[in-house]
């Protein structure tokens, strides 16, 4: 079974920037597209940001200026730079890749990795 493995969470403080990486464990075919989610503490999880194969990328609004998407499809690595960090973004943030193939589609996820932002 094919995991995702996030690195690059932490605790920063209110402006600072972090840069989350995302890699699958084995190999992954027929990927659509790569993303991340958050998930705040009492809050459902919200989507981010994504990136297809394409290179078209797009990301929620609240983070479009400070946030930006990166993905390398040769080996199904996803980024996610975040700058001007503010404290109501701490969250577990999630990658996710999804695939698609002859009408079946299947979405994998990370375990999460914690960034915390302080005031």
């Amino acid at each position: 079974q094919v995991r995702l493995v996030e690195s690059g969470g932490g605790l920063v403080q209110t402006g600072d920037s972090l840069r989350l990486s995302c890699a699958p464990s084995g190999h992954i075919l027929h990927t659509k597209w790569m993303g991340w989610y958050r998930q705040a503490p009492g809050k459902q999880r919200e989507y981010v940001a994504h990136i297809t194969t394409g290179g078209s990328a797009n990301s929620a609004d609240s983070v479009k200026s400070r946030f930006t998407v990166s993905g390398e499809n040769a080996n199904n690595t996803v980024y996610l730079q975040m700058n001007n960090l503010q404290p109501e973004e701490t969250a577990v943030y999630y990658c996710t890749i999804h695939i698609a193939y002859l009408g079946e589609a299947h979405d994998y996820w990370g375990q999460g990795t914690q960034v915390t932002v302080s005031s």
